[in-house]
């Protein structure tokens, strides 16, 4: 009882007293509370400065992996395939090797000839490399020898219901493709392709398939190389990115890492492909063909709406609205701007063509024109001999200037002795010199060049102070003269200057020719008689190029002052055409017709020429012997064996029995004065200013074309000097 009584007692004092007990036992709770928030902000105060102490480099992840081995490893290496026909991608993927080397991570570059894919490509999707493809379009959107079997395959696999779309899943992947937009209807195909199949076989873009531009006026950076620096600068931020471990995650219908409206992704497959391809070098993403046809398959599955739900449709459709008007406005105000800036035209030679030139021994003039010293310039002032031009016509040869106002062209023919180094163009898009700078700077350039031979044994004092006073202007250099816009301009000035002029054209602009001012002979390469054999040998740009081949000629025919059919005879190619080139005679009705052998102009990966292909003199000889027999108007006029070359000349020409082939240039330079003067009215036609032609530059002579003045030089074990008109 007692004990009962204690209890209650203290029960009554607990509960008297219990606001007491609960005010002491939420001050204990609270203090708990401060204790613990105390001690978590110490904890993350202590992190924060144990990160800011660590290197840089340790915070990025650059080091090609962590520093714990215990880490993840996100990016492995990086493996560079190239194909290349010139040397281009070869190069641009070595300066990407080094740049990757940069971050510490092994980086090997592999030629695609030198890789089996069935093998290759496989092990790589396990081995957490990055491969980088680089490849270049070739003649009629081909692969380069070198990327041919590479690209077979491919195309196979992807097509092949064997192989699967997860083949190569695991790879990330990116291409750089190497082009030229002027051929339109093969622009960076290659690399458009490789981009598809290894997205087909399931491998996963980590940037989107980037088409560098040769054709410097349309590039998007003013040229190819600037095109391939752009593209490397994003693949080294994305490349950063992937060894940190960041991945962007994506439904395959993402742009610049913000996915789209559906309404939008209607509309962009509508918008015209120059706007989507500037858009698409952009962006930054990850994607795989297996993503992208699940998000389809979500997408249709979604596209089923319940009536209920038809007011909120509804309220979409009206925002998506506002947002697409938004968006034109914003399209608008965009192609304006770009508008403007291509306005401002850029230079036709790009600082990687101007030490290309440089190096070959060309002076440069402005943005778009070049000068440089022939070989039998050197060669008669030496006195050992001149050109077929001074046989066949009595130019001197050491007074002979060899410009271009246009180093583009627009053809890409096999047996170009540049070596395709100038760059080609339908167009005139670019900054553009007046002429007076260009003629003026031309002559100054050979002045130099002519300078330089001051002194040097065999140089005859006579012909070096003739030399420096140029009387003839080969417009052949290289490129084609008449796209300059100033043609005519210039051609007046070179006359004013009492220099004639030689103007070379590839027949692809028939208006160009018709509105020429009068030069002392205008040329015309004939370089094929039938359709495939032009397209296979010229490889032009445009894609009327026959009609055009034609109209050119038509045009020549309406000429009245001198003009020439060029041919450049190949053998195994277009020696076989006698008959298709009969045809063009009559079509153009030249004056002359100079058949002349290819000349080999050392190995190039541009062109498949080799020596074989060459034709001896004494098959050249047959052939215009052959073709002069299909031409009653005309015959065999001039040899000038040295040059692989002979003339065959309008009977027109043959006075009295005695051929006038020669020009007399005094007397050309006095009608042109008048037909300036009298603004075309005083016009004047071939046979008015033509001089008799030397017994020993006449067809069948002894000399075969050589001038008996000069001392013909034979050289002996030294390798060929090939530049020339």
């Amino acid at each position: 009882m007692e004990t009962w009584n204690v209890l209650c007692s203290h029960l009554m004092f607990l509960w008297l007293n219990r606001f007491y007990l609960y005010s002491g036992a939420a001050l204990g709770i609270t203090l708990w509370i401060c204790l613990q928030l105390v001690s978590k902000a110490k904890k993350q105060n202590g992190n924060q400065l144990g990160e800011s102490s660590l290197p840089k480099v340790a915070v990025e992840g650059l080091a090609g992996g962590p520093k714990d081995p215990a880490d993840k490893i996100h990016v492995a290496g990086v493996k560079v395939f190239y194909g290349s026909q010139t040397g281009t991608a070869k190069r641009f993927a070595l300066i990407l090797a080094e740049a990757v080397a940069a971050f510490n991570l092994p980086v090997e570059v592999i030629d695609m000839k030198d890789c089996d894919p069935d093998d290759s490509l496989a092990d790589e999707t396990s081995s957490k490399n990055v491969g980088v493809f680089l490849v270049a379009t070739y003649t009629d959107g081909k692969p380069t020898e070198n990327a041919v079997w590479f690209c077979k395959w491919l195309e196979e696999a992807s097509s092949d219901f064997r192989v699967g779309k997860t083949y190569l899943k695991g790879l990330r992947y990116a291409v750089f493709g190497l082009g030229n937009s002027l051929y339109a209807d093969h622009y960076n195909t290659v690399g458009r392709n490789v981009d598809k199949w290894l997205w087909m076989l399931g491998a996963r873009r980590i940037l989107s398939c980037a088409r560098g531009d040769a054709n410097v006026a349309a590039s998007k950076h003013g040229s190819l190389e600037a095109d391939f620096e752009a593209w490397e600068a994003k693949f080294l931020a994305r490349l950063r990115a992937l060894c940190r471990g960041e991945r962007k995650a994506c439904s395959g219908r993402c742009k610049k890492g913000k996915c789209r409206p559906k309404w939008k992704s209607g509309q962009e497959a509508s918008e015209p492909q120059h706007e989507e391809k500037e858009e698409a070098e952009g962006e930054l993403f990850e994607t795989t063909s297996e993503e992208e046809s699940g998000s389809e398959e979500r997408e249709g599955a979604d596209r089923v709406v319940d009536v209920e739900d038809l007011g909120d449709v509804m309220g979409h459709m009206k925002q998506a609205q506002k947002e697409h008007e938004l968006d034109e406005g914003a399209d608008r105000m965009g192609r304006l701007q770009r508008g403007r800036r291509e306005e401002v035209r850029r230079e036709m030679i790009t600082p990687a063509l101007r030490d290309a030139l440089t190096k070959q021994g060309y002076k440069l003039i402005g943005s778009h024109s070049g000068v440089k010293l022939c070989r039998w310039t050197k060669s008669m002032l030496r006195g050992r001999g001149g050109c077929y031009k001074h046989t066949f016509y009595g130019i001197e040869s050491h007074r002979c200037l060899e410009t271009t106002p246009s180093l583009a062209c627009a053809n890409k023919c096999v047996f170009c002795w540049r070596h395709h180094t100038n760059p080609v163009g339908t167009e005139w898009r670019w900054k553009m010199d007046p002429p007076e700078m260009i003629l003026q700077e031309a002559i100054e350039n050979h002045q130099s060049l002519i300078k330089q031979f001051k002194g040097v044994p065999g140089v005859r004092g006579d012909r070096f102070e003739e030399g420096m006073e140029p009387k003839h202007c080969a417009l052949s250099l290289v490129g084609e003269p008449i796209m300059y816009p100033e043609i005519n301009q210039f051609l007046k000035l070179l006359h004013r200057r009492h220099i004639s002029t030689f103007l070379v054209t590839n027949a692809q602009f028939p208006e160009e020719i018709r509105n020429l001012e009068p030069v002392t002979q205008l040329y015309v390469s004939v370089d094929a008689g039938t359709k495939d054999s032009l397209k296979k040998i010229d490889r032009p740009l445009f894609k009327d190029f026959w009609q055009r081949f034609l109209d050119s000629l038509q045009a020549l025919a309406e000429k009245q002052q001198r003009t020439v059919y060029r041919l450049t005879l190949v053998k195994a190619w277009n020696v076989e055409e006698l008959k298709a080139y009969s045809e063009l005679v009559s079509l153009g009705k030249p004056d002359f017709i100079e058949v002349k052998g290819v000349t080999y102009c050392g190995e190039s990966s541009a062109s498949n020429l080799t020596m074989a292909n060459v034709p001896w003199h004494e098959e050249v000889g047959r052939f215009v012997q052959e073709l002069a027999d299909l031409l009653p108007d005309y015959e065999i006029a001039c040899e000038h064996e040295h040059s692989n070359c002979l003339l065959i000349a309008h009977k027109k020409f043959k006075i009295d029995g005695e051929w006038h082939t020669w020009i007399d240039y005094d007397c050309f330079q006095d009608l042109f004065r008048r037909y300036e003067q009298s603004r075309g009215a005083a016009t004047f036609t071939s046979t008015d200013y033509v001089a008799p032609t030397p017994q020993w530059a006449v067809f069948g002579a002894r000399e075969r074309g050589f001038d008996p003045t000069d001392t013909r030089f034979q050289r002996k074990n030294k390798t060929k000097d090939i530049s020339g008109c």
